[in-house]
């Protein structure tokens, strides 16, 4: 380790944008943690670059991806071995660069905007609680000035038309509500009490009113316009 704790948080705070973080700060956190691969990544971004929707698929399925639930749900740094066994992790992540992962959140006003991830191999020691300790401090830092640069951004910016997630009925958010805590269709119709097919049609019309393809994408863009989606019951 050639970086203290310390000096990273220093790399943070001297920092000016966001991309910044994955194109300079990346790196110095995937050294300070001994990491193989590393990478920052804000959910508004990712929507942003087509490229990236790999990244969402397996990083931000709640459905299929014990981590990023965890991180939905708790909002503090995880690695595998706190959430699954060794043989469900590599069915869930086969990659041999992956067999340790350790996430943790970038949180803004309550909301889940990002998270920052390292990744080692087989052969590497797993991550423990002195790491997972470590970058709840790293993430502590980078929520803070995230929240700083954001307020700055928005004072100086015009004001922008609410994000589409305005658009949804109640009866949609309730859906996209049970989607993002990983509930099938069929569930999701036994909970409200309306058919599959109901589901299933209420689910293409809400993807065409966010502009997504992918049931994802609209648990990301409900992390990025509603705070409050997570504590929204149905009723």
């Amino acid at each position: 380790m050639t970086i203290s704790l310390k000096l990273l948080f220093e790399e943070i705070h001297q920092l000016k944008h966001e991309d910044d973080l994955r194109s300079h700060l990346a790196a110095k956190v995937g050294e300070y943690f001994a990491a193989k691969r590393s990478g920052i990544f804000f959910f508004d971004q990712l929507l942003a670059e087509r490229k990236f929707q790999s990244v969402l698929n397996i990083v931000l399925s709640l459905e299929h991806n014990p981590l990023a639930r965890y991180l939905a749900e708790c909002h503090t740094p995880v690695h595998e071995g706190l959430v699954t066994t060794p043989k469900a992790w590599k069915s869930i992540c086969p990659r041999p660069d992956h067999w340790h992962v350790m996430a943790g959140p970038i949180v803004n006003g309550g909301q889940l905007i990002g998270t920052v991830g390292c990744t080692r191999e087989k052969s590497m020691p797993a991550f423990d609680t002195q790491d997972l300790a470590d970058l709840g401090a790293v993430c502590l830092h980078l929520s803070t000035w995230t929240a700083t640069a954001r307020l700055a951004r928005s004072t100086t910016r015009p004001r922008q038309e609410p994000l589409s997630t305005n658009r949804l009925t109640p009866r949609e958010l309730q859906i996209a509500h049970l989607v993002a805590l990983g509930r099938t269709n069929a569930e999701i119709g036994n909970e409200l009490w309306i058919t599959e097919n109901s589901v299933k049609q209420a689910l293409k019309r809400m993807f065409r009113k966010l502009s997504v393809s992918s049931r994802t994408e609209v648990v990301v863009q409900l992390h990025t316009t509603q705070p409050s989606i997570a504590s929204n019951e149905t009723s």
